[in-house]
This record gives structure tokens, C-alpha cells and sequence, in this order.
């Protein structure tokens, strides 16, 4: 019985070792922070395999770092620099929502404070009350750049401490590669990340169920305390429900980093993250890896019996 278990094993991991050469074209392997599938000692099933089907045509895609990583396996469908250290603009609103989530309960009542910063926001007013969630869906949802200010003036400690633990929450996910000096995405020397870490902050964050709903979000109506101040939000991501499957997650936008996007995508049992950094079109790159994709890759199972 050893000996065919270890023939098993054998078999599988040369049906691996030929797949993973067969992609090497574009991708490689990255091991995601916990595995989606969780394997059991006497589990015979694992995740099925993307296997490239067509070699002849790639996307054409102008930005300077890209990774599509099929999640239930863990393998990279395409790739370009993914570890090349990036301006994030705002998809840092991720860890800022992680950070966000981890402390605050939902309900809690945080005060306006002095707000002074350029881009996008709502118009949160001084001295106004609102709710932690209400300032998440301004966050993720319409990526109100005042929203994230509030939250971290009422983080224990202030701003200054907010901004020490979405560092040590970039440690906690293995962001190796990135490090924030404001939770909005304002450009700076010391504000930087990659596709790859973009990739294992997003996993685990959809893995929250508020945040995933919060960025599925497609509109929204969202009001201070009292009820009395309203603000009407769209999500600006445009392939939010014009893209079949995919289900958020974040825009980011300065003019030194140019567009980015990260995309998280169901369809077909499939689940997929898009981190794409420094495009001149995020939003058509990114559809048109998607639908490359879904036209060039075949998922197979794999029976290690």
C-alpha cells in the first residue's frame, strides 16, 4: 500500500511538473496566504488546473504590472512584473478598509474632524456623526478620500497609528513588497506596493463577507446620524454589473501612477483576482485579460488515484 501511495503521489506531481511547464510561457506559481480549498488527510480532491490551450495570441496590455492568478489553485494566468513596486493610488483603500474592519464594530459612531484633502470625496462636514459603515461604503464604494482621513483620526491613537497598523497588517497578509504613509493613496515616497501583494490583500478580504458586499456594491444612499444629511454614491468601477462575474473590488488613480484596478471575478466555479498597476485603460485591460482568459484556458481535474 506505501509503495502505490507513493506511485500516486509520483504520477501527480509529474501531471503538475507538465502543467505548470506548459504555462511557463506567461505564469508561474505564487502560494496564496490560505489555501481557498482546504485539504484533509484523506481528501482525494483537489482543485482543478488551468491549462493553456492557445499559445498563439496574448493580450496586448499597456500597463507596467499586471497579475491574474486563478485562486482555487493558486496558479498565475498571466503575468507581467508582478513585483515591480508601484504607486497604489487608491487601491490602498484596501488595507484601509482591513485595518478599518479589524477594529471598529460597524455600528460604532465616529465625529468628523478637520478634513483637508484634494481628490475625491463626498463632503463630509465638521463636527457631523457617522457611522463606520456608512464611511466604509463611502471608502470602497465611491473611494471617498475624506471617508479614509475620518477613519483614521478616530483609530486609537490617531492617524499616526492607523497608519502603523496597515503597515503591520501588509505583514500580517505577506505584502513583503509594500508600504503605506497615508490611508488614501496619495503618492509618496514611502507609499508603494505590487500586483502580487494587491492579489494576497485581496483574497483575504474577500474572504469578509461586509467588505465583499460593501465592494459588490453597485449604488447607494448613505446618511450622517441624525438621517438628516444624505449622500447619493455610485461605485465607479465600470465593470461592476457589466462584466459578468465580477464582483468588485477597487479603482485607484493619481497622475504619477496612471490607472489602476483590482478585479475580483466568479464564473463558472471559477474565482479570479486582476491586479492591474500604472495602465493608460483599466478598465478594457482588464475585461479584455478576462475574456483572453476565459477563451484561451481549460480547467481540468486532477485525480492523483
Amino acid at each position: 500500500m506505501k509503495f502505490l501511495k507513493r506511485k500516486n503521489n509520483f504520477i501527480f506531481l509529474l501531471i503538475l511538473s507538465f502543467i505548470f511547464i506548459s504555462t511557463t510561457a506567461i505564469s508561474s506559481v505564487i502560494i496564496i496566504t490560505t489555501p481557498l480549498i482546504k485539504q484533509t488527510k484523506n481528501s482525494k480532491k483537489f482543485p482543478s488546473i488551468p491549462i493553456l490551450i492557445n499559445s498563439n495570441s496574448f493580450p496586448i496590455i499597456s500597463a507596467q504590472s499586471v497579475l491574474a492568478i486563478d485562486l482555487m489553485s493558486g496558479i498565475a494566468l498571466y503575468e507581467k512584473d508582478p513585483d515591480t513596486q508601484l504607486l497604489p493610488a487608491s487601491t490602498t483603500k484596501i488595507i484601509t478598509a482591513l485595518v478599518a474592519l479589524d477594529y471598529f464594530p460597524l455600528n460604532q459612531i465616529v465625529t468628523v474632524g478637520i478634513v483637508k484633502v484634494d481628490g475625491q470625496k463626498i463632503g463630509l462636514i465638521y463636527g457631523t456623526k457617522i457611522s463606520i459603515e456608512n464611511l466604509l461604503y463611502a471608502l470602497l464604494v465611491y473611494s471617498a478620500n475624506d471617508a479614509a482621513e475620518v477613519i483614521a483620526q478616530n483609530y486609537p491613537g490617531g492617524y499616526d497609528a492607523f497608519i502603523q497598523s496597515m503597515n503591520t497588517k501588509a505583514k500580517e497578509l505577506s505584502m513583503t513588497n509594500s508600504q503605506f504613509q497615508n490611508p488614501i493613496g496619495l503618492d509618496g515616497p514611502t507609499q508603494f506596493s505590487t500586483a502580487r501583494d494587491l492579489v494576497r490583500a485581496t483574497e483575504v478580504a474577500m474572504r469578509n463577507k461586509i467588505f465583499a458586499k460593501i465592494v459588490g456594491t453597485k449604488n447607494v444612499t448613505i446618511t450622517d446620524e441624525t438621517g438628516n444629511i444624505k449622500y447619493d454614491i455610485d461605485n465607479i468601477n465600470q465593470l461592476l454589473g457589466n462584466v459578468t462575474g465580477v464582483m468588485g473590488v477597487k479603482t485607484g488613480w493619481t497622475q504619477n501612477a496612471r490607472e489602476n484596478l483590482v478585479t475580483y471575478l466568479e464564473r463558472d466555479d471559477k474565482k479570479i483576482i486582476i491586479a492591474l498597476l500604472g495602465s493608460q485603460d483599466r478598465f478594457g485591460e482588464t475585461k479584455e485579460l478576462i475574456d483572453w482568459i476565459f477563451a484561451n484556458y481549460q480547467w481540468q481535474e486532477v485525480n492523483p488515484n
